[in-house]
């Protein structure tokens, strides 16, 4: 909570400092929307890129601990350097070690939660992380809003710009997540027998070896993970023209944006513990199918109510879709094939924040006939969801009756 707290931050602070002038250095000649998409995409694509091997590298070891406190603490110092920086390509290179925090802190992390999670309440163990994650994702820009607009601050006698106290409020966030995992989170005791089914090689499975189905169950559900992060991250470059079109503030704006993350925070936890009663495939299709129509108004809408509204109904989507696929994942995860395993959904969720708002840049300037300017985002956001949905209807299997039965262990996969 404290770690996303520090990061949300940045979402609502980047787009804005990027464009205040005070950044200089020139925008390698391209427009500052797009130049804004490239930088908020850069740590996404750098950090999908390490964590499979990350993942599998603390397979290997059975030390997830340290990979979460290094990671945490590589986050703190990128944090502070953009209080630092001034120039387009310094703080590329900061985003570019967020990045590297980041992929060292979430596969660790969320195998260590599918590990200490008992197999019938799996669900509810990831809706619970995912729903402490969200309250500081949630803060997050709401905070940074006002912290930018109440700025500048004087503090010890010196002055502050509201954007560098934003940024040592991200850092502090990031130093405290370490502090609290270094004091209270133990790695789990590691058998022989799962030591063994760690494996040798870093195998992700594409095709579906075990079952009847064209397509791996966890890459789809990897699949459906990038195309709902896609949607998500489409409003974040877009902040000045929905700001614009809307007439709002940038505390509106962190409002709308957190308006999504509080549906997640109220319904994660109660759809994983459903998810353990009546099964994970349900909830996933239902979110996936409720994605599109919440993701397609998102460019149409004309008020800041209405935009509030779409990205709760949004939130709502993502909630039913996500600690469900990722229980799933765990499911199928056996031995000490976690951190691969669960890599697969991480990695696909971060590179989908990657893509999202670098496609929004690019999109943001193919204008339709009917909607705002910046509506054709959300439409290609909308006609992913519905790709998601046929994928995971077509290729995923269900697994809660197989773990439901104490002769039956998790089912196989080709990505173990």
């Amino acid at each position: 909570m404290a770690d996303s707290l520090g990061n949300s931050f940045l979402i609502v602070v980047l787009p804005l400092y990027i464009t205040s002038g005070v950044v200089g250095g020139g925008t390698f000649g391209l427009a500052p929307a797009l130049v804004t998409g490239i930088i908020l995409s850069a740590y996404g694509f750098f950090n999908s890129a390490l964590q499979p091997f990350v993942g599998k590298l603390s397979d290997r070891t059975g030390k997830r601990r340290i990979f979460v406190v290094v990671g945490l603490l590589v986050l703190t110092v990128a944090n502070f350097a953009y209080s630092l920086v001034d120039s387009y390509g310094a703080i590329l290179l900061i985003r570019l070690g967020q990045g590297l925090g980041v992929a060292f802190t979430i596969p660790a992390t969320v195998a260590l939660v599918n590990e200490l999670a008992a197999d019938t309440a799996r669900g509810e163990s990831m809706g619970t992380f995912n729903t402490f994650r969200m309250v500081g994702f949630g803060l997050g820009p709401v905070v940074a809003g006002a912290v930018i607009n109440r700025g500048p601050y004087r503090v010890f006698g010196r002055a502050l710009t509201g954007f560098e106290a934003a940024f040592y409020v991200a850092t502090v966030s990031a130093l405290l997540g370490a502090v609290l995992v270094t004091l209270l989170v133990s790695d789990p005791e590691v058998s022989e027998e799962e030591e063994a089914s760690a494996g040798e090689d870093l195998n992700i499975a594409v095709r579906d070896h075990v079952g009847d189905n064209l397509l791996d169950p966890v890459f789809t559900l990897g699949l459906a993970s990038l195309f709902i992060a896609i949607g998500i991250a489409l409003l974040e470059p877009l902040q000045t023209q929905v700001n614009s079109a809307l007439g709002q503030s940038a505390t509106m704006f962190g409002i709308e944006f957190a308006s999504f993350t509080l549906a997640q925070v109220l319904l994660q936890r109660p759809i994983g513990m459903w998810s353990d009663e009546y099964g994970r495939r349900p909830f996933i299709l239902a979110g996936l199918l409720l994605l599109i129509p919440a993701t397609f108004v998102e460019g149409f809408v004309v008020t800041p109510l209405g935009m509030v509204v779409a990205r709760f109904v949004q939130g709502v989507a993502g909630a039913a879709v996500l600690a469900p696929a990722m229980a799933l994942a765990g499911d199928i995860a056996a031995g000490r094939s976690s951190g691969t395993t669960m890599s697969v959904l991480t990695m696909s969720f971060g590179l989908g924040v990657a893509i999202g708002p670098l496609s929004a840049g690019y999109l943001s300037g193919v204008e339709l006939p009917v909607g705002q300017p910046y509506a054709t985002p959300f439409v290609f956001g909308a006609l992913l969801a519905l790709v998601g949905f046929v994928l995971v209807y077509t290729q995923v299997e269900e697994t809660v009756q197989a773990n439901a039965s104490p002769d039956s262990g998790p089912s196989p996969s080709s990505s173990d």
